[in-house]
């Protein structure tokens, strides 16, 4: 009967239009399907690298028991085959990786992203990071991981047929958030990572697809490697009263402290800093040499303490365990790091920053009796990576889900606070954004004048150039 029939077509219309919803739209599903199978991807590759990480770490330590005297000779030949080997088409692969991962976000230009994140220099990050390793560098993997994973997302996207340019910046973000999130096991750290950091902004539009795709790949995570914290699970709180002094000397003594690393790294434009860097542009490979020497001779004095991430001894401090470094190892650190970087060898900070942090903390412990010493190295990493890297809420995240603390969440987030205020006095502008500036710059003075690109001064081990002029960051290039 007709009327049988109205109310299957009245139905029809509301059918078409609920699998009419943007939610069942092919294109977005070709979009999620392609940035799930992308964090998988970037999850395995974390996974892998960490053990090739610890693996490339535990040889250099026994080739070390022969003889403390091996990366004398050891560690200036390889810092310097590996400035040659990456003065050419692999330069995009030197430094932490995350200045690189930045400034393609902000760059639509093909060719720009392309030279930053081919697989060719995802994969070369990879393994001359492992080499690097190998011959005791001062340096972590997280940055690479994270250049790696947005390297690897960006060629998946290609892939997937996503040619517009912004689809591909939310990719490559993608990518970085689940690079960071599956080095430390941290999921909550990769989201937050990714907006403080990376993208320096919050896109709505797109916090769904990022946390699902981070949550992906820490399922994998999560599933190879098991449920655990990075240093082990911290139980420590920090009561009020004369403790909380240490939140104060913590902030203002481990700000200041990873303010002054990031100026020495970033170098100046004047005084002996700027001579530094002329001096490595001139001759890159004996430089890389001698900061390899410089490195072993630091670790001589330091009885082998300062080579690798470091995260033996961060989490030694922070577990309170019976054999530590010494109360010299967070300066140690702090100038091997130095050295490292300036070598201009692939290779990030984020390690070795908790490492120091974690010394730093554990001579601020001895000036706070009354106060658990625990606490006080948990805040004095937390506040120095925040230091470095001018990210108070990623540091606060990252220290929480590394120890699987929740009772310091105040404490942590105050002192990563004061860090970086303390931090700004050497380093206004954190330390990625910096350097993602300088290749934005040198980008943009390339594009004005391409037919002078050849004149445009020199450049920096990174690729950003080696005195730059200060610019007011446009749109793309906001923090």
């Amino acid at each position: 009967m007709p009327e049988s029939a109205d109310p299957s077509k009245a139905a029809n219309p509301r059918l078409r239009a609920v699998l009419g919803h943007e939610f069942f739209a092919p294109y977005q599903w070709k979009r999620r399907i392609a940035l799930w199978s992308g964090a998988i991807l970037v999850a395995l590759a974390a996974i892998l690298f960490a053990k090739a990480s610890d693996w490339a770490y535990a040889l250099f330590q026994k080739i070390l028991a022969h003889g403390i005297w091996i990366p004398l000779l050891l560690t200036p030949v390889v810092f310097a085959l590996l400035s040659w080997v990456t003065d050419g088409k692999l330069r995009a692969s030197r430094g932490s990786g995350i200045p690189q991962v930045i400034a393609t976000i902000h760059i639509d230009d093909e060719g720009f992203r392309s030279r930053m994140l081919a697989l060719p220099i995802a994969a070369s990050k990879m393994v001359l990071t492992l080499l690097a390793l190998m011959a005791g560098a001062s340096i972590g993997r997280e940055g690479p991981t994270v250049h790696v994973g947005a390297g690897l997302m960006y060629w998946l996207g290609r892939r997937f047929g996503f040619d517009d340019s912004k689809a591909l910046s939310r990719f490559i973000l993608a990518g970085g958030a689940a690079g960071i999130a599956a080095a430390f096991n941290t999921p909550l750290a990769g989201v937050v990572f990714a907006i403080e950091e990376l993208a320096g902004t919050f896109e709505h539009r797109f916090s769904g697809l990022l946390l699902t795709s981070v949550f992906v790949g820490g399922v994998v995570s999560l599933g190879i490697v098991g449920n655990y914290a990075y240093f082990g699970t911290v139980q420590a709180s920090l009561p009020l009263g004369h403790a909380w002094l240490a939140v104060l000397e913590c902030g203002i003594g481990c700000g200041l402290a990873g303010g002054l690393f990031a100026r020495l790294i970033l170098l100046s434009r004047s005084g002996p800093l700027a001579a530094i860097g002329r001096l490595r542009e001139r001759h890159p490979v004996w430089f890389a040499g001698a900061c390899g020497l410089a490195l072993a001779l630091i670790g001589v004095l330091s009885h082998d303490a300062v080579y690798g991430t470091g995260y033996a001894q961060a989490r030694a401090f922070v577990q309170e365990a019976s054999t530590t470094p010494g109360h010299s190892f967070g300066f140690a650190k702090l100038l091997a790091n130095v050295v490292s970087y300036w070598a201009g060898i692939p290779g990030g900070i984020f390690s070795p920053a908790l490492a120091v942090g974690a010394g730093l903390g554990h001579n601020i412990a001895l000036l706070l009796p009354h106060a658990p010493e625990a606490a006080v190295v948990l805040l004095g990493m937390s506040a120095y990576l925040s230091g470095v890297t001018g990210a108070p809420l990623t540091s606060a995240v990252i220290a929480m889900e590394l120890t699987n603390n929740q009772e310091m969440v105040i404490p942590i987030m105050a002192a990563c606070l004061l860090a970086r205020a303390a931090a700004s006095i050497f380093c206004p502008t954190p330390v990625y954004r910096d350097f993602a500036e300088r290749m934005i710059q040198d980008y943009e003075r390339q594009q004005v004048k391409p037919a002078q690109a050849e004149d445009i001064g020199p450049t920096s081990t990174y690729g950003e150039p080696a005195a730059p002029v200060p610019i007011t960051p446009t749109d793309e290039s906001k923090p």
